[in-house]
Protein backbone atom coordinates (compact mmCIF):
# COMPACT_ATOMS: atom_id res chain seq x y z
CA UNK A 1 0.00 0.00 0.00
CA UNK A 2 1.10 3.58 -0.60
CA UNK A 3 3.24 5.33 1.99
CA UNK A 4 3.07 9.13 1.94
CA UNK A 5 4.09 11.79 4.44
CA UNK A 6 3.65 15.51 5.07
CA UNK A 7 6.73 17.71 4.69
CA UNK A 8 8.02 21.14 5.71
CA UNK A 9 7.83 22.80 2.33
CA UNK A 10 10.04 25.62 1.20
CA UNK A 11 7.59 27.99 -0.43
CA UNK A 12 7.20 31.63 -1.47
CA UNK A 13 5.73 34.46 0.51
CA UNK A 14 2.23 35.01 -0.86
CA UNK A 15 3.09 38.31 -2.55
CA UNK A 16 5.86 36.62 -4.54
CA UNK A 17 4.08 33.38 -5.48
CA UNK A 18 3.13 34.35 -9.04
CA UNK A 19 6.64 35.68 -9.74
CA UNK A 20 8.31 32.57 -8.33
CA UNK A 21 6.07 30.02 -10.07
CA UNK A 22 7.94 28.65 -13.09
CA UNK A 23 7.36 26.07 -15.82
CA UNK A 24 9.11 22.74 -15.22
CA UNK A 25 12.81 22.93 -16.05
CA UNK A 26 12.55 20.35 -18.82
CA UNK A 27 9.87 21.97 -20.97
CA UNK A 28 12.02 24.86 -22.15
CA UNK A 29 15.62 25.41 -23.20
CA UNK A 30 18.14 27.81 -21.70
CA UNK A 31 17.42 30.57 -24.21
CA UNK A 32 13.68 30.37 -23.57
CA UNK A 33 14.26 30.34 -19.80
CA UNK A 34 16.49 33.40 -19.97
CA UNK A 35 13.88 35.29 -21.98
CA UNK A 36 11.09 34.24 -19.63
CA UNK A 37 12.97 35.50 -16.57
CA UNK A 38 13.85 38.87 -18.06
CA UNK A 39 12.89 41.49 -15.48
CA UNK A 40 11.91 38.87 -12.90
CA UNK A 41 14.68 38.15 -10.38
CA UNK A 42 12.24 36.01 -8.36
CA UNK A 43 11.58 33.38 -11.03
CA UNK A 44 12.38 29.89 -9.76
CA UNK A 45 14.10 29.25 -13.10
CA UNK A 46 17.12 30.98 -11.55
CA UNK A 47 17.34 27.82 -9.41
CA UNK A 48 16.15 25.07 -11.76
CA UNK A 49 18.03 26.41 -14.80
CA UNK A 50 20.80 28.40 -13.18
CA UNK A 51 22.86 28.50 -16.39
CA UNK A 52 20.76 31.54 -17.33
CA UNK A 53 22.83 33.51 -14.79
CA UNK A 54 26.17 32.35 -16.21
CA UNK A 55 28.00 33.14 -19.48
CA UNK A 56 26.13 31.85 -22.54
CA UNK A 57 28.86 29.37 -23.47
CA UNK A 58 28.55 27.58 -20.09
CA UNK A 59 27.78 23.88 -20.45
CA UNK A 60 24.39 23.28 -18.81
CA UNK A 61 25.84 20.22 -17.04
CA UNK A 62 28.91 22.00 -15.70
CA UNK A 63 29.41 21.80 -11.93
CA UNK A 64 29.34 25.60 -11.93
CA UNK A 65 25.65 25.50 -12.91
CA UNK A 66 24.70 23.40 -9.87
CA UNK A 67 26.76 25.60 -7.54
CA UNK A 68 25.01 28.65 -8.99
CA UNK A 69 21.65 26.98 -8.35
CA UNK A 70 22.60 26.50 -4.70
CA UNK A 71 23.79 30.10 -4.46
CA UNK A 72 20.53 31.38 -5.97
CA UNK A 73 18.40 29.17 -3.71
CA UNK A 74 20.17 30.52 -0.64
CA UNK A 75 19.72 34.06 -1.93
CA UNK A 76 15.97 33.55 -2.35
CA UNK A 77 15.79 32.40 1.29
CA UNK A 78 17.96 35.26 2.54
CA UNK A 79 15.82 37.81 0.68
CA UNK A 80 12.75 36.22 2.29
CA UNK A 81 11.24 35.43 -1.09
CA UNK A 82 11.09 31.81 0.10
CA UNK A 83 10.50 30.54 3.62
CA UNK A 84 10.23 27.10 5.20
CA UNK A 85 6.97 25.91 6.73
CA UNK A 86 7.12 25.63 10.52
CA UNK A 87 5.72 22.07 10.60
CA UNK A 88 5.17 19.15 8.21
CA UNK A 89 2.02 19.70 6.16
CA UNK A 90 0.11 18.36 3.20
CA UNK A 91 -0.92 20.73 0.42
CA UNK A 92 -3.82 20.78 -2.03
CA UNK A 93 -2.91 22.01 -5.52
CA UNK A 94 -5.75 22.83 -7.93
CA UNK A 95 -5.08 23.54 -11.60
CA UNK A 96 -7.69 25.05 -13.90
CA UNK A 97 -7.30 25.11 -17.68
CA UNK A 98 -10.07 26.22 -20.03
CA UNK A 99 -12.69 25.73 -17.34
CA UNK A 100 -11.57 22.19 -16.43
CA UNK A 101 -10.03 21.65 -13.00
CA UNK A 102 -7.92 18.90 -11.48
CA UNK A 103 -6.90 18.78 -7.85
CA UNK A 104 -3.99 16.89 -6.36
CA UNK A 105 -2.45 16.25 -2.96
CA UNK A 106 1.14 17.47 -2.63
CA UNK A 107 3.18 15.29 -0.29
CA UNK A 108 6.37 13.29 -0.20
CA UNK A 109 6.20 9.65 -1.27
CA UNK A 110 8.37 6.81 -0.04
CA UNK A 111 11.36 5.89 -2.20
CA UNK A 112 11.00 2.38 -0.82
CA UNK A 113 7.62 2.32 -2.60
CA UNK A 114 9.39 3.43 -5.77
CA UNK A 115 11.98 0.67 -5.46
CA UNK A 116 9.56 -2.13 -4.57
CA UNK A 117 6.94 -1.38 -7.22
CA UNK A 118 4.14 0.17 -5.19
CA UNK A 119 4.85 3.27 -7.30
CA UNK A 120 4.58 1.96 -10.84
CA UNK A 121 6.49 3.16 -13.87
CA UNK A 122 5.71 3.03 -17.58
CA UNK A 123 8.80 4.60 -19.19
CA UNK A 124 12.51 3.98 -19.44
CA UNK A 125 14.83 6.76 -18.26
CA UNK A 126 17.97 8.13 -19.87
CA UNK A 127 21.17 8.15 -17.74
CA UNK A 128 22.28 11.62 -18.86
CA UNK A 129 18.95 13.17 -17.85
CA UNK A 130 19.06 11.38 -14.51
CA UNK A 131 22.60 12.58 -13.82
CA UNK A 132 21.60 16.21 -14.36
CA UNK A 133 18.93 16.08 -11.62
CA UNK A 134 21.08 13.89 -9.36
CA UNK A 135 23.71 16.61 -9.40
CA UNK A 136 21.12 19.34 -8.93
CA UNK A 137 19.54 17.65 -5.89
CA UNK A 138 22.88 16.65 -4.36
CA UNK A 139 24.36 20.16 -4.59
CA UNK A 140 21.28 22.21 -3.67
CA UNK A 141 19.90 19.77 -1.09
CA UNK A 142 16.48 20.36 -2.65
CA UNK A 143 14.02 18.41 -4.75
CA UNK A 144 12.71 21.25 -6.89
CA UNK A 145 10.84 19.14 -9.46
CA UNK A 146 7.50 17.58 -8.65
CA UNK A 147 6.64 14.03 -9.74
CA UNK A 148 3.08 13.75 -11.01
CA UNK A 149 1.40 10.56 -9.71
CA UNK A 150 -2.05 9.12 -10.41
CA UNK A 151 -4.10 6.79 -8.23
CA UNK A 152 -7.50 5.14 -8.53
CA UNK A 153 -10.13 7.29 -6.86
CA UNK A 154 -10.92 6.82 -3.17
CA UNK A 155 -14.29 8.36 -2.28
CA UNK A 156 -13.28 9.29 1.27
CA UNK A 157 -10.21 11.13 0.01
CA UNK A 158 -12.22 12.95 -2.64
CA UNK A 159 -14.70 14.13 -0.01
CA UNK A 160 -12.01 15.18 2.48
CA UNK A 161 -10.03 17.20 -0.07
CA UNK A 162 -13.17 18.84 -1.48
CA UNK A 163 -14.33 19.83 2.02
CA UNK A 164 -10.95 21.37 2.88
CA UNK A 165 -11.09 23.50 -0.26
CA UNK A 166 -14.62 24.63 0.60
CA UNK A 167 -13.95 25.42 4.26
CA UNK A 168 -10.47 26.94 4.12
CA UNK A 169 -8.84 29.87 2.36
CA UNK A 170 -6.01 29.17 -0.09
CA UNK A 171 -2.53 30.57 0.50
CA UNK A 172 -1.98 31.10 -3.24
CA UNK A 173 -4.54 31.81 -5.95
CA UNK A 174 -3.42 33.28 -9.26
CA UNK A 175 -3.50 32.84 -13.03
CA UNK A 176 -0.27 32.56 -15.02
CA UNK A 177 0.33 34.19 -18.39
CA UNK A 178 -0.72 31.01 -20.19
CA UNK A 179 -4.18 31.27 -18.65
CA UNK A 180 -3.75 28.42 -16.16
CA UNK A 181 -5.20 28.93 -12.69
CA UNK A 182 -3.07 27.79 -9.73
CA UNK A 183 -4.58 27.54 -6.24
CA UNK A 184 -2.91 26.01 -3.19
CA UNK A 185 -4.24 25.24 0.28
CA UNK A 186 -2.17 24.17 3.30
CA UNK A 187 -3.41 21.17 5.31
CA UNK A 188 -1.85 21.76 8.73
CA UNK A 189 -4.37 20.04 11.01
CA UNK A 190 -2.75 17.01 12.65
CA UNK A 191 -5.96 14.95 12.73
CA UNK A 192 -6.65 15.55 9.04
CA UNK A 193 -3.04 14.74 8.17
CA UNK A 194 -3.28 11.45 10.07
CA UNK A 195 -6.55 10.58 8.32
CA UNK A 196 -5.02 11.15 4.89
CA UNK A 197 -1.99 9.00 5.72
CA UNK A 198 -4.28 6.23 6.95
CA UNK A 199 -6.53 6.37 3.87
CA UNK A 200 -3.56 6.01 1.53
CA UNK A 201 -2.10 3.16 3.58
CA UNK A 202 -5.43 1.29 3.60
CA UNK A 203 -7.09 2.18 0.29
CA UNK A 204 -4.37 2.94 -2.28
CA UNK A 205 -2.54 -0.19 -3.37
CA UNK A 206 -0.50 1.50 -6.10
CA UNK A 207 0.29 4.91 -7.51
CA UNK A 208 1.40 5.51 -11.08
CA UNK A 209 4.00 7.91 -12.43
CA UNK A 210 2.21 10.02 -14.99
CA UNK A 211 4.98 12.58 -15.50
CA UNK A 212 8.42 12.77 -13.89
CA UNK A 213 10.17 9.42 -14.37
CA UNK A 214 13.60 11.08 -14.46
CA UNK A 215 12.93 13.15 -11.35
CA UNK A 216 11.84 10.04 -9.44
CA UNK A 217 14.83 7.99 -10.60
CA UNK A 218 17.20 10.80 -9.68
CA UNK A 219 15.78 11.13 -6.18
CA UNK A 220 16.17 7.38 -5.68
CA UNK A 221 19.81 7.48 -6.72
CA UNK A 222 20.66 10.52 -4.60
CA UNK A 223 19.81 8.63 -1.43
CA UNK A 224 22.56 6.10 -2.26
CA UNK A 225 25.14 8.92 -2.18
CA UNK A 226 26.64 10.94 0.66
CA UNK A 227 24.12 13.69 -0.05
CA UNK A 228 21.31 11.22 0.59
CA UNK A 229 22.32 10.39 4.17
CA UNK A 230 19.35 12.26 5.62
CA UNK A 231 15.83 11.32 6.64
CA UNK A 232 14.34 13.62 4.01
CA UNK A 233 16.23 11.87 1.22
CA UNK A 234 14.16 8.71 1.74
CA UNK A 235 11.16 10.51 0.26
CA UNK A 236 10.57 12.46 -2.93
CA UNK A 237 8.28 15.35 -3.87
CA UNK A 238 5.03 14.20 -5.46
CA UNK A 239 1.55 15.42 -6.31
CA UNK A 240 -1.09 12.69 -6.38
CA UNK A 241 -4.15 13.11 -8.59
CA UNK A 242 -7.21 10.85 -8.65
CA UNK A 243 -7.27 9.17 -12.05
CA UNK A 244 -10.79 10.32 -12.90
CA UNK A 245 -9.61 13.94 -13.03
CA UNK A 246 -6.71 13.45 -15.42
CA UNK A 247 -6.63 14.06 -19.12
CA UNK A 248 -3.79 13.05 -21.39
CA UNK A 249 -3.30 15.10 -24.54
CA UNK A 250 -2.14 13.82 -27.89
CA UNK A 251 1.60 13.58 -28.54
CA UNK A 252 2.16 13.99 -32.26
CA UNK A 253 5.03 13.25 -34.66
CA UNK A 254 6.81 15.10 -37.47
CA UNK A 255 9.34 13.42 -39.80
CA UNK A 256 12.02 15.12 -41.88
CA UNK A 257 11.80 13.10 -45.11
CA UNK A 258 10.07 10.24 -46.89
CA UNK A 259 13.07 7.91 -46.68
CA UNK A 260 13.86 8.32 -50.40
CA UNK A 261 10.31 7.58 -51.52
CA UNK A 262 8.21 9.67 -53.88
CA UNK A 263 4.91 10.91 -52.51
CA UNK A 264 3.06 8.34 -54.62
CA UNK A 265 5.27 5.44 -53.53
CA UNK A 266 4.99 6.53 -49.90
CA UNK A 267 1.18 6.62 -50.03
CA UNK A 268 1.16 3.22 -51.69
CA UNK A 269 3.23 1.69 -48.90
CA UNK A 270 1.14 3.39 -46.21
CA UNK A 271 -2.04 1.96 -47.75
CA UNK A 272 -0.79 -1.59 -47.15
CA UNK A 273 -1.52 -1.29 -43.40
CA UNK A 274 -3.86 1.71 -43.30
CA UNK A 275 -6.98 2.81 -45.12
CA UNK A 276 -6.06 6.24 -46.52
CA UNK A 277 -8.71 8.91 -47.15
CA UNK A 278 -8.00 12.50 -48.15
CA UNK A 279 -9.58 15.15 -45.88
CA UNK A 280 -10.55 18.73 -46.68
CA UNK A 281 -9.96 19.79 -43.04
CA UNK A 282 -7.42 19.26 -40.30
CA UNK A 283 -7.58 15.78 -38.83
CA UNK A 284 -7.82 15.42 -35.05
CA UNK A 285 -8.42 11.67 -34.63
CA UNK A 286 -11.82 10.92 -33.11
CA UNK A 287 -11.12 7.40 -31.88
CA UNK A 288 -8.46 4.79 -31.28
CA UNK A 289 -6.58 3.48 -34.32
CA UNK A 290 -7.41 6.56 -36.39
CA UNK A 291 -4.59 8.94 -37.36
CA UNK A 292 -4.19 12.25 -39.12
CA UNK A 293 -1.42 12.70 -41.69
CA UNK A 294 -0.32 16.04 -43.18
CA UNK A 295 1.87 16.22 -46.26
CA UNK A 296 2.24 18.59 -49.20
CA UNK A 297 -0.42 20.90 -47.71
CA UNK A 298 -3.00 18.14 -47.57
CA UNK A 299 -4.54 16.21 -44.70
CA UNK A 300 -5.35 12.51 -44.78
CA UNK A 301 -7.24 10.19 -42.44
CA UNK A 302 -5.43 6.92 -41.75
CA UNK A 303 -7.31 3.97 -40.25
CA UNK A 304 -5.30 0.97 -39.06
CA UNK A 305 -6.43 -2.16 -40.88
CA UNK A 306 -7.54 -5.19 -38.84
CA UNK A 307 -4.66 -7.53 -38.12
CA UNK A 308 -2.03 -4.78 -38.21
CA UNK A 309 -1.62 -4.72 -34.41
CA UNK A 310 -1.79 -6.95 -31.36
CA UNK A 311 -4.16 -6.72 -28.41
CA UNK A 312 -1.60 -6.61 -25.58
CA UNK A 313 -1.51 -3.37 -23.52
CA UNK A 314 1.43 -1.90 -25.48
CA UNK A 315 0.69 -3.38 -28.90
CA UNK A 316 -2.79 -1.86 -28.97
CA UNK A 317 -1.47 1.69 -28.40
CA UNK A 318 -1.71 4.00 -31.39
CA UNK A 319 1.89 5.12 -30.89
CA UNK A 320 2.92 1.47 -31.26
CA UNK A 321 0.72 0.91 -34.32
CA UNK A 322 2.17 3.97 -36.04
CA UNK A 323 5.73 3.04 -35.14
CA UNK A 324 5.49 -0.63 -36.14
CA UNK A 325 3.46 -0.21 -39.33
CA UNK A 326 4.67 3.10 -40.76
CA UNK A 327 7.48 4.96 -39.04
CA UNK A 328 9.93 2.05 -38.97
CA UNK A 329 9.09 -0.06 -42.05
CA UNK A 330 8.22 2.83 -44.39
CA UNK A 331 10.15 5.85 -43.10
CA UNK A 332 13.11 4.02 -41.55
CA UNK A 333 12.67 5.44 -38.02
CA UNK A 334 13.95 2.40 -36.11
CA UNK A 335 14.55 4.05 -32.73
CA UNK A 336 12.50 7.19 -32.11
CA UNK A 337 14.53 7.87 -28.96
CA UNK A 338 17.71 8.53 -30.89
CA UNK A 339 16.76 9.08 -34.54
CA UNK A 340 17.27 12.72 -35.53
CA UNK A 341 14.81 12.35 -38.39
CA UNK A 342 11.80 12.52 -36.10
CA UNK A 343 10.52 15.10 -33.63
CA UNK A 344 7.57 15.19 -31.24
CA UNK A 345 4.95 17.89 -30.78
CA UNK A 346 2.80 18.08 -27.66
CA UNK A 347 -0.91 18.40 -28.30
CA UNK A 348 -1.02 21.70 -26.41
CA UNK A 349 0.54 23.29 -29.52
CA UNK A 350 -2.36 22.27 -31.74
CA UNK A 351 -2.55 20.92 -35.28
CA UNK A 352 -1.46 24.26 -36.72
CA UNK A 353 2.01 23.56 -35.32
CA UNK A 354 2.18 20.37 -37.40
CA UNK A 355 1.22 22.31 -40.52
CA UNK A 356 3.80 24.98 -39.72
CA UNK A 357 6.63 22.45 -39.31
CA UNK A 358 5.80 20.78 -42.64
CA UNK A 359 4.93 23.90 -44.66
CA UNK A 360 8.23 25.51 -43.64
CA UNK A 361 10.16 22.68 -45.30
CA UNK A 362 11.75 21.68 -41.99
CA UNK A 363 9.70 18.48 -42.00
CA UNK A 364 8.01 16.59 -44.80
CA UNK A 365 5.19 14.72 -43.09
CA UNK A 366 3.30 14.98 -39.80
CA UNK A 367 1.04 12.61 -37.89
CA UNK A 368 -1.67 13.45 -35.36
CA UNK A 369 -2.68 10.77 -32.85
CA UNK A 370 -5.61 9.99 -30.61
CA UNK A 371 -4.56 10.53 -26.96
CA UNK A 372 -3.59 7.63 -24.74
CA UNK A 373 -6.13 7.18 -21.93
CA UNK A 374 -5.20 7.16 -18.26
CA UNK A 375 -6.62 3.63 -18.07
CA UNK A 376 -4.25 2.48 -20.83
CA UNK A 377 -1.35 3.96 -18.84
CA UNK A 378 -2.48 2.12 -15.70
CA UNK A 379 -2.94 -1.15 -17.61
CA UNK A 380 0.60 -0.96 -18.99
CA UNK A 381 2.13 -0.10 -15.61
CA UNK A 382 0.18 -2.90 -13.91
CA UNK A 383 1.42 -5.38 -16.50
CA UNK A 384 5.04 -4.36 -15.92
CA UNK A 385 5.38 -3.23 -19.52
CA UNK A 386 6.85 0.01 -20.85
CA UNK A 387 5.26 2.55 -23.15
CA UNK A 388 6.98 3.66 -26.35
CA UNK A 389 8.80 7.00 -25.97
CA UNK A 390 6.79 10.22 -26.16
CA UNK A 391 3.43 8.53 -25.67
CA UNK A 392 1.77 10.90 -23.19
CA UNK A 393 1.52 14.66 -22.80
CA UNK A 394 -0.11 15.94 -19.64
CA UNK A 395 -1.59 19.40 -19.35
CA UNK A 396 -1.83 21.54 -17.37
CA UNK A 397 1.58 21.23 -15.75
CA UNK A 398 2.46 21.92 -12.13
CA UNK A 399 4.60 24.98 -11.54
CA UNK A 400 8.04 24.66 -9.97
CA UNK A 401 8.95 26.78 -6.96
CA UNK A 402 5.61 26.86 -5.17
CA UNK A 403 6.43 23.81 -3.03
CA UNK A 404 9.98 22.48 -2.70
CA UNK A 405 11.18 19.52 -0.62
CA UNK A 406 14.48 20.09 1.17
CA UNK A 407 16.25 16.82 1.92
CA UNK A 408 18.56 18.45 4.47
Amino acid sequence: MATIAPFTALRPQAQFARQVASPPYDVLNSKEAKELTRGNPNSFLHITKAEIDLPEDTDVHDQEVYEKAKENLNAFIQRDVLFRENKPCFYIYRLVMKGKSQTGLVCVSSLDDYENGVIKKHEYTRPEKELDRINHIAVTGAQTGNVFLAYNNVDALDVLIEKWQTDKKPVYDFVTDDGIGHTIWVINDDKTIATIIQLFSEKVASTYIADGHHRAASAAKVRTTAAGDTEGAHYFLTTLFPASQLRIMDYNRVVKDLNGLSKEAFLQQVSEKFTVTESSTQVAPRQLHEFGMYMDRRWYILEAKPGSYSDDPVGVLDVTILQDNLLEPVLGIADPRTDTGIDFVGGIRGLAELEKRVDSGEMQVAFSLFPVSIQQLINIADSGMVMPPKSTWFEPKLRDGLLTHLIV
